[in-house]
């Protein structure tokens, strides 16, 4: 049993839905991912069969990318959701919600997994990144909120001004991550975890979940906020030519420059056409 989704592989097993990301080539965050995710939060907020939500990915070397960055202004459907709204959403169900990253998750990736409760990944593949500010844009999906409440002020402003990758050792040290497991043992652990908080009376789960949000959750107001930014930004034209410029190197398609983000913003001579 699942959901027909588009961008979603769904199944619902012992109390888990387990939802895969399946958007080729690259898994970008993109207008369909969002009808998706929103319809997601709706359908698993009336069934009664799903306790714990469970988002991970198909693609070996993508939890998901970033957002589709030709999808922005008058390019997006004017019914689409607010992707801040669509993720807090997420966080606020009276449900658990857990992402498994094996693989690279950037930008808007990394906020989809911020929303979640908890955050496990891949020791040796899993990659984090908000490469925003290298292309004059902020995180626009909640980053700048819910960083801060898990590393803390500096070391949120070193993630997402300095742009860099981290690897998932690094991550949890920042809390991030819950924890960074081998490869080898991710899906299992993640599977009693889920299948575990699954068997416990929902009653209970959604009462001590709802304890928590109010003293960790972002405002509605200051992810609005955000994003106002974040969509001005697109604008720039500084923006526009730093975009262009790696666009042209090949990003947003299989390659190096998906693989190695940080290090092609950084190699980049912005000054030279």
């Amino acid at each position: 049993m699942g959901y027909e989704l588009t961008t979603l592989r769904t199944r619902v097993a012992d109390g888990v839905l387990w939802a895969t990301f399946d958007n080729p080539e690259i898994n970008l965050v993109d207008p369909a991912m969002v009808f998706d995710l929103d319809r997601l939060v709706d359908e698993a907020a009336d069934d009664a069969a799903v306790r714990v939500i469970v988002l991970d990915s198909a693609h070996p070397e993508f939890f998901l990318a970033h957002w589709d960055l030709t999808a922005v202004g008058e390019a997006l459907p004017r019914d689409l959701p607010s992707l801040p709204r669509v993720l807090q959403r997420l966080a606020a169900l009276p449900k658990v919600s857990i992402a498994k990253i094996a693989g690279r998750a950037r930008g808007a990736g990394s906020e989809i997994a911020l929303a979640c409760d908890m955050r496990f990944a891949s020791a040796e593949r899993a990659v984090l990144g908000q490469p925003e500010v290298s292309v004059g844009l902020i995180p626009g999906g909640g980053g700048t909120q819910r960083l801060p409440a898990l590393a803390g002020r500096a070391r949120a402003l070193e993630i997402i001004l300095g742009a860099e990758d981290f690897d998932a050792a690094l991550a949890e040290r920042y809390g991030w991550i819950n924890r960074a497991l081998p490869d080898a043992e991710l899906d299992a652990f993640v599977d009693h975890l889920a299948r575990r908080i699954a068997s416990f009376p929902p009653e209970a789960v959604a009462a001590a979940k709802g304890m928590v949000d109010p003293i960790t959750l972002p405002g509605d107001q200051a992810l609005a906020e955000e994003n106002r930014i974040f969509r001005a930004a697109t604008t720039r034209p500084e923006t526009a030519s730093r975009v262009g410029r790696l666009m042209q190197l090949g990003l947003q398609r299989p390659g190096p420059v998906e693989l190695e983000l940080a290090r092609y913003v950084t190699e980049q001579r912005w000054d030279k056409p």
